[in-house]
């Protein structure tokens, strides 16, 4: 009677999970390149070790964020982190969909403001409206769209559900009817703060520089860059 044999058996205690650091390894067959493929079975999870491909790397999506918030363009990241322009636009996404939106404290002083900018080319304007918290410096809700109420409203709506104590913004028309006289002012110097911000946006976001070559593809991809530069 033939014995039956099978590829996967257990490897040294030695080896362990690099995601839940447990040593119940065994080995898994192997992967195109020919390389030893694992199986952990505490977490159900394939792994090889020495990966030639730079963005499975854990420390890669800490780079990505450093990167952002230092100013890199997305062509820059890549040679830096010598992986593909397209692996990284997908993990910038995967990055901000992760990121928690911060709460929002009640009965404090916010600041409004829109900053232009534009998507592939420089006719396609586009809006970013955004509330800060003049108290902490905080940025507690985002939207990007045109300048219109809808956009407008996203941000506002969030900071209403607050109750704040004032919300101060420019002379925009469309804030005159979008939030109540009684806790609206439109003073001068009132958006120092929001507006010092926006000078740091430029600053620290390649694809907002006045100019550049740098430029923003699709919506997505800067509302992705946005949430990361803020939250991460």
């Amino acid at each position: 009677m033939m014995e039956s044999y099978t590829s996967c058996f257990k490897v040294s205690d030695q080896n362990l999970c690099p995601h839940c650091k447990e040593n119940k390894v065994i080995k898994n067959g192997t992967t195109k390149n020919k390389k030893q493929q694992y199986f952990c079975k505490n977490c159900h999870k394939r792994f090889i070790h020495n990966y030639t491909y730079n963005a499975y790397q854990n420390y890669i999506d800490n780079y990505i964020v450093i990167f952002i918030k230092e100013g890199l363009g997305i062509r820059s990241t890549a040679r830096v982190l010598k992986i593909s322009t397209t692996t990284l636009l997908k993990r910038i996404i995967l990055i901000a969909r992760n990121i928690k939106k911060p709460s929002i404290s009640l009965g404090k002083i916010y600041e409004v403001d829109e900053l232009r900018t534009f998507i592939k080319r420089k006719n396609k304007l586009i809006w970013i409206v955004y509330a800060l918290e003049r108290e902490t410096g905080k940025v507690v809700s985002l939207n990007i769209g045109n300048r219109s109420n809808r956009t407008l409203n996203v941000v506002l709506d969030t900071v209403k559900l607050s109750n704040p104590k004032m919300i101060f913004t420019d002379k925009l028309k469309q804030y005159q009817y979008l939030i109540e006289k009684s806790i609206h002012k439109t003073t001068r110097f009132g958006t120092n703060a929001i507006e010092r911000r926006n000078l740091s946006l430029r600053t620290h976001l390649k694809r907002l520089n006045r100019k550049t070559i740098c430029f923003s593809r699709n919506k997505s991809i800067l509302l992705a860059v946005l949430q990361i530069y803020f939250w991460s």
